[in-house]
Formats: structure tokens, sequence, C-alpha cells
């Protein structure tokens, strides 16, 4: 894992480095198949994508998310081996990762382990989301006992799962405590509201970290504030973000379970352009 020890001395970012979506779910692709079809495709500057088939794995495969997942991986293929080369920020990242729920610290290690298996024998995800990541300083030995696991699996020498471990991404919605930077990859240190995210501050000791390191999640973005939005994530350096109109009222129960209405416009703003 990249990053895991490495804290860098990076300052805020000036807005010169490319943002990259960090996308934390999308609907089942039975129920959303354009939404997984637009991560797949070309132009897209994806750094991440989270399968989520029922608060984790599933019970079984489900033949629905293996062919989203098998869409994501031939993706990044294709960028990889220069076939698709306005794929650059995708063949960096486009990553498939399994969500672990660890509901706050009250899920058992052998709960996540076993879940985090299935995800890697099922899906062949890349790497893992760990949703409702407790932030506090006294589960930060659990939470490092877990990512330290987890990278053992993603690293093992007979897993024929893409090139090399990918990402370990804590899904914090709040700065924890600092040494949480030290156990994962990235860290999500906002998931709310627009009207809480244009007031919001970033903790001091994130100066001391690269924009990779942090991803912002923001949903009741009105699409004329989107520039005011990117501002605020570059000031506070983060460099993996997900804004989108959706609120979760009217009758939505998730803003992030699809894509905003402004989807291709906010591509073609941060990224290379949509491939027609």
């Amino acid at each position: 894992m990249p990053y895991l020890t490495s804290t860098g001395t990076a300052r805020r970012t000036s807005g010169a480095e490319q943002f990259g979506f960090g996308v934390p779910g999308c609907a089942h692709p039975l129920l959303a198949p354009a939404e997984w079809a637009e991560l797949a495709r070309p132009g897209t500057p994806l750094h991440w994508a989270v399968l989520n088939i029922d608060n984790g794995p599933g019970a079984r495969p489900d033949p629905h998310c293996l062919e989203a997942a098998g869409r994501l991986r031939n993706a990044r293929d294709r960028a990889l081996h220069g076939d698709d080369p306005q794929d650059s920020v995708r063949a960096a990242g486009g990553r498939l990762l399994g969500h672990l729920d660890l509901a706050f610290g009250s899920r058992s290690f052998g709960e996540l382990i076993a879940d985090a298996q299935a995800f890697l024998d099922w899906y062949r995800v890349d790497g893992f989301y760990l949703g409702r990541c407790p932030a506090e300083r006294v589960h930060l030995p659990a939470v490092r006992r877990l990512t330290s696991t987890l990278a053992t699996l993603l690293d093992h020498g007979d897993r024929p799962y893409g090139e090399g471990s990918g990402p370990l991404v804590l899904g914090l919605g709040t700065h924890p405590y600092p040494g949480y930077a030290e156990v994962a990859d990235q860290l999500v240190t906002f998931d709310g509201p627009w009207t809480d995210y244009r007031w919001s501050q970033v903790a001091e000791w994130t100066a001391s970290y690269p924009p990779e390191r942090f991803a912002h999640f923001v949903h009741g973005v009105p699409r004329t504030h989107l520039d005011e939005a990117m501002r605020i994530a570059r000031w506070q350096g983060a460099g993996t973000i997900f804004f989108t109109d959706r609120d979760g009222q009217h009758g939505q129960t998730d803003p992030f379970a699809a894509l905003p209405s402004y989807w291709d416009e906010i591509v073609s703003r941060i990224g290379p352009g949509i491939s027609e």
C-alpha cells in the first residue's frame, strides 16, 4: 500500500492536482445498470468504486454484481495497457472495493475477515471500504489489526486478482484521531450535506499529508455551487470526491445510490472528457 507509512510534507493543494471520483456505493446493478455502466465508461476519472450487496458481500455470489465487477476490471485493464489513453486517472486507480461494515467497532474481527474473504473469492475486489469506521483513539488498535490483516490478504502471492493490492479506505465521515492516518491508504473525512460542507473546517494535522490521502462525500450540492464545492475540497486537501444533487429526501433512502443529474458535467470538469 503506497501511502500506508508515508506521511510526507505536502501542504494544501493549490488546485493544480487532478481530482478523481470515489463512488461510495451505487445501488445494486440490477436496479442501477446505467450507473455501473457509466463507471466503466472511458474518460471517467475513477479512483475507486464500492461494491455493497447487502451491507457486505451477501450470502452467495450475485451474477449481476459479478458482471459489474468484471466491467470495471476490464475498463482498468484497457487503461493500463494503453487502449484508452484518456483513462490516465483510471489507470492509476479504477479499483473495485468491497464494503465491510464495521458498525462503529461493534462487529467482530472474525466476521469482518470472513466478509473480506468472500469479496476476494467471489468478486476479485482490489481493496476494501471500511464503512461506519470508528474515529476515536480507543478503537485505533482494533482498526490497525483489521487493516494489517486485510493488507496481508490483498498482498497474498497466490492471489490472482488485479495487479497488486488496492486501497484500504476508512469510511469515517469526520476527522478522526490522527493515528488513523497511519493504518489505511485513505480517510473519508467528510460525509454529509452541502449545508454543512460549505461551512466545514479541516483538522490542522491533515496538512502533513498529500491530497490523495483524503476523500469527501457531499450530497445536496446544487449544480450552481459545484465550483464552490470543488474549491472547498481543494482548500481542505481532498483528492477524491463525490458530489451529488441528491439529498436523501423525497423517497431517496441513500443520496449516494445514484449518480447526480450533472454527472456528465462534473466528469468533464475534473477529467479528460467523456469519450463518445
